[in-house]
């Protein structure tokens, strides 16, 4: 692990979200269940752990009986020059789709892009990168 990798809690759709986001991401896919771990803390067929591993890396399960699902106030995650030009488009577009964008992807007086939007889990995003020169 190379940063901050995100660690989030779904209310039982943690199996849905993962597969939205390995769509969007590639890279590889893992999902494990309660029953796979031996766990009898949630349902067996929920996601104790799952997580990808590629461009983009984020964890996350189906919060157990005694946790929050997920809900950031005050906070985005930033896809700011992450992959190209073109990649960072495509994520935006996917991302957005069956969301909101907030502010659209677009060039900014300084010359660089950047939009942001929340995804149809609630995680709001921020992306963006330089102008080509």
């Amino acid at each position: 692990m190379t940063g901050i990798v995100p660690y989030l809690f779904f209310p039982g759709t943690a199996a849905e979200a993962l597969r939205f986001y390995h769509g969007i991401f590639g890279g590889e896919l893992d999902l494990h269940t309660y029953a796979e771990f031996g766990r009898t803390d949630g349902a067996g067929d929920s996601i104790a752990h799952g997580e990808i591993r590629g461009a983009v890396a984020l964890s996350a399960a189906d919060a157990g009986p005694d946790q929050d699902a997920v809900h950031i106030n005050g906070a985005m995650f930033s896809l700011l020059g992450a992959a190209d030009p073109a990649t960072l488009t495509r994520w935006f577009d996917a991302l957005a789709d069956g969301g909101q964008v907030i502010d659209p992807l677009q060039e900014r007086p300084w010359g660089d892009h950047d939009g942001t939007l929340t995804d149809r889990y609630g995680i709001s995003w921020l992306v963006g990168f330089q102008a080509e020169a």
